[in-house]
C-alpha cells in the first residue's frame, strides 16, 4: 500500500485541476474542496475520480483502490431473474424521469450523500447530454432506476435503487447490455459490494482503470434514442 500522501486542496471556483491518482494511497482521497461545476465533474471523470461527500463537509475527491467495474461478457443475469425478465412485470425506460431517479436514490433510511448540491450538478450534467438515467416501471409507478455519467466509452454507474423487488438488479442489466451494444466498453462501478459481485462485478488495480479510462473516454458514443427494452431479453447462461 502507498504511504497516505495529503489530498490536494482545491479552492472553491478555482483552477480546474486534479493530481494523478496514482501518487495516492488504496483509499483514494485525491482532493477536497472546489466546486461541482460542469467542467470540474468532467474533469474527475475523465481523471478516474468522482465525488462523494456527507453533508456538512466540502466535495471530497475519490479514485479507489482497485476499482470495480463489469465487463458485459461477465454479467450473470441468474435463473430467478431470467424468469422476471420473461414474465414482463417491469417495463424500462431510457432518460425518462433522471430526476425522479436521483431522488430515489437519495431516498434511504440510512442517509444519503446525494445532497441538494449533486442532485442540480447532476441535472445540469444530465441536461447538456453527459448524465444518463434508466427507469424501471410497474405499471404507472416508478420502481427502480440507475443513473451514471459517460464520457466516451465510459459509463460511471453512480447509484441505483428499488421499490420493488428485482428492480434494481433488472435495471443494471438493462443498462449493461444497452449500453454495451453502443460501445460503452468500461462499465464503472466503483466500489465493489456483494451485490455486484453476484451481477459480475470485479475488481481490478486502479493503474489498469486508468489505462483503461485513457483509451476508452476517447471513443465516439452516442446513447441518444438508446431503448433498452431491446436488449433484455438477450440469451444469458
Amino acid at each position: 500500500m502507498r504511504r497516505r500522501r495529503p489530498p490536494h486542496y482545491v479552492e472553491p471556483g478555482g483552477p480546474l485541476y486534479f493530481p494523478s491518482p496514482e501518487a495516492y494511497d488504496d483509499e483514494g482521497l485525491v482532493a477536497v474542496g472546489g466546486d461541482l461545476s460542469v467542467p470540474r465533474l468532467l474533469l474527475a471523470y475523465d481523471s478516474g475520480i468522482f465525488p462523494w461527500y456527507d453533508e456538512g463537509l466540502p466535495p471530497l475527491w475519490w479514485s479507489p483502490n482497485p476499482r470495480a467495474i463489469i465487463e458485459p461478457a461477465a454479467l450473470h443475469v441468474s435463473r430467478s431473474m431470467q424468469r422476471v425478465i420473461r414474465h414482463g412485470t417491469f417495463r424500462v425506460t431510457w432518460n425518462r424521469a433522471f430526476g425522479a431517479v436521483m431522488r430515489g436514490c437519495a431516498d434511504r433510511e440510512e442517509g444519503t450523500w446525494i445532497l441538494p448540491e449533486l442532485l442540480e450538478a447532476y441535472s445540469e450534467l444530465h441536461r447538456l447530454g453527459h448524465a444518463h438515467s434508466l427507469e424501471v416501471w410497474q405499471g404507472p409507478d416508478l420502481v427502480g432506476g440507475l443513473y451514471g455519467v459517460q464520457r466516451g466509452g465510459l459509463f460511471a454507474a453512480e447509484s441505483m435503487f428499488h421499490r420493488a423487488t428485482n428492480a434494481s438488479k433488472l435495471a443494471l442489466i438493462a443498462t449493461l447490455r444497452a449500453l454495451a451494444s453502443r460501445g460503452i466498453e468500461l462499465f464503472d462501478t466503483q466500489l465493489s459490494t456483494p451485490h455486484l459481485v453476484s451481477l459480475g462485478a470485479t475488481a481490478i488495480p486502479r493503474r489498469e482503470y486508468l489505462a483503461r479510462l485513457a483509451r476508452a473516454r476517447h471513443l465516439d458514443v452516442h446513447l441518444d434514442g438508446l431503448d433498452p427494452a431491446a436488449f433484455l431479453l438477450e440469451d444469458q447462461s
